[in-house]
């Protein structure tokens, strides 16, 4: 073999070696109500980072944490609630001087796009006529947990009991709205704006009644690509990445929030 043919071969070998080395996949276990922003903002930043690929964990915050809890190999967290966030920092999980509030949403009940039920307000939600009414497990869903802290404070969440039908996730409730399968349903706005032709809003329930909700990101601890996960947290947190966000409905966190 000559020279420069030993010289080529070497060449090559190198450069398969340092793509290898480069390519990374990062795992983003995301709160499923923040699917298109996360999938919108992961597409540029791939382009801008050759060899690093994000995988996409979707789901219920609650879920997400427990598989954090397991073990799951995760290097960010985007909760839909700070109450996930809470725990898994107490538990030493996440890198607690990552932790952020990087969007705020807000609650509201919607109902089949053809429904002929007026509703306007929480107490029509006791109308004989609605039978069904959908809402995130409180259990695991963030959504859920502000859809019961609300009908608490407003008096309707036990008179409500006979109607309430549970659903895995937030996107899983508005499917059930959009399919006509339930009579209401509570989700976040920026939920149902993206089924505006399957269903409509019914009336905002009082924001005084729940807790702002907020989104926390933070990088998983132990994350074997904690700095690749930060710079997608600052994304999050960057002009542009507000910008997205504001774009899909999102609103900006209070000043001070973490």
């Amino acid at each position: 073999m000559s020279v420069v043919k030993r010289m080529t071969v070497a060449l090559s070998l190198l450069l398969a070696t340092v793509t290898v080395a480069q390519a990374q996949e990062v795992t983003l276990s995301v709160a499923i109500s923040m699917k298109d922003v996360v999938e919108e903002l992961g597409r540029g930043f791939m382009t801008a980072r050759p060899g690093v690929t994000l995988r996409y964990n979707l789901g219920s915050s609650g879920e997400l944490q427990k598989q954090i809890e397991a073990g799951a190999p995760v290097d960010l967290f985007i909760s839909a609630a700070q109450r996930q966030m809470d725990e898994l920092e107490k538990s030493g999980l996440i890198t607690a001087s990552t932790r952020r509030v990087f969007a705020r949403n807000v609650l509201t009940v919607v109902k089949p796009a053809d429904s002929t039920i007026d509703i306007a307000r929480p107490a029509d939600l006791l109308d004989p006529r609605i039978t069904k009414i959908v809402v995130g497990s409180p259990k695991t869903v963030p959504v859920g947990q502000y859809a019961e802290e609300s009908l608490r404070a407003l008096g309707l969440w036990e008179r409500l009991q006979p109607k309430l039908v549970f659903s895995e996730n937030v996107r899983q409730a508005l499917d059930y709205v959009a399919r006509g399968e339930v009579d209401a349903g509570f989700v976040y706005t920026t939920d149902a704006a993206t089924r505006a032709k399957q269903v409509k809003e019914a009336f905002r329930p009082p924001e005084d009644t729940y807790r702002p909700v907020l989104y926390p990101v933070a990088v998983v601890a132990g994350s074997k690509h904690a700095a690749i996960a930060r710079a997608f947290l600052d994304l999050l947190m960057s002009r542009d990445g507000q910008a997205v966000l504001g774009r899909f409905g999102f609103l900006p966190p209070p000043a001070g929030a973490r």
